[in-house]
């Protein structure tokens, strides 16, 4: 890698957040997902292969992965491209360098960063002081790559996800935050089921309120799932969460059992970003049920990511 700043001569297209992505573009990146699944990586067409095997993706990880790290690994090099990761706490960062500064440094050494962040406004810095381009591989406030690979299965299973109906039950989270922004750029209907005290607050709702899908917000989860394509949930308790035990309480409600799949579609599916705690957010016989695509989804995170790296590398 020439250590230059001639990255800084073109716009780099980064990846922060569904709604900030303009919706031909995400449906271009969707339908490459699509194909590049269908394709075999070990012979993929030139336009998509990174020719010079120097392009290097850096991953930089706040907080423990797998999905998120494997499918970004195995994403890049099956472009052709490299990997390098980054552990946060082992970085200047951890110590006190300015994210700007990171920025800038990154920018001389890679072509292109992933980071899974504790905070979405270092995201967004970084981005901002980044001549390379910048994936958000989740942040506090949203989760974009997860939700294309959840499109990505749907359309898989059920058909084109426009005018559908998809379903989230408890915790108003990043996942969640996610999914609020796919409903307006992907025209489906999102029902939410949260707890009054875990539902979507502050730029949440104001994303709901400017979104142009039809998204309802609810506290009652059989309403919410009625007639519904497909149900989705999460862990009740996430990395940093405190409170643990009353979260637990407010949730129990939530849980997506027999009874709550039931007042869904006859065909509907059943979604998880994973990694699941059985027996809590979701019981055992739905997630290892035949309504559950759990690991097509998981599966289907390497496509997304791969998708999305050519996109940001204007491979396509």
């Amino acid at each position: 890698m020439n250590l230059s700043n001639d990255k800084t001569k073109t716009t780099p297209r980064h990846f922060i957040d569904i709604h900030e992505t303009p919706a031909s573009e995400l449906r271009k990146i969707i339908n490459l997902a699509h194909s590049m699944k269908k394709m075999d990586p070990k012979h993929l067409p030139d336009h998509l292969s990174l020719q010079d095997d120097l392009t290097v993706l850096a991953m930089i990880f706040e907080k423990p992965s797998t999905r998120t790290r494997l499918s970004f690994d195995m994403a890049m090099r099956q472009l052709r491209g490299k990997t390098t990761i980054l552990n946060a706490n082992d970085m200047q960062l951890g110590r006190g360098e300015s994210i700007a500064d990171t920025a800038k440094i990154l920018s001389r050494f890679v072509d292109i960063v992933m980071i899974r962040s504790n905070s979405h406004s270092d995201l967004e810095e970084l981005a901002e002081h980044a001549s390379i381009p910048v994936i958000n591989g989740l942040t506090n406030f949203s989760h974009p790559c997860q939700i294309l690979a959840d499109i990505m299965t749907f359309e898989e299973k059920l058909g084109p996800i426009k005018g559908r109906t998809v379903s989230w039950v408890g915790d108003g989270n990043n996942v969640a935050t996610s999914w609020i922004h796919a409903a307006s750029q992907f025209g489906f209907t999102l029902k939410l089921a949260c707890p009054t005290e875990l539902s979507p607050t502050g730029q949440q709702l104001e994303d709901i309120k400017n979104s142009n899908g039809t998204i309802i917000l609810t506290s009652a989860p059989m309403e919410a799932v009625a007639d519904s394509d497909c149900v989705v949930t999460d862990t009740w308790v996430s990395m940093g969460d405190e409170d643990i035990e009353r979260r637990k309480e407010l949730l129990t409600p939530y849980q997506v059992n027999a009874d709550l799949m039931k007042k869904a579609s006859k065909n509907a599916i059943f979604m998880h970003c994973l990694p699941a705690h059985r027996e809590e957010e979701v019981t055992s016989d739905i997630i290892d049920g035949p309504q559950s695509v759990v690991f097509d989804e998981a599966e289907n995170r390497l496509h997304a990511q791969k998708a999305v790296l050519a996109w940001c590398l204007q491979l396509v």
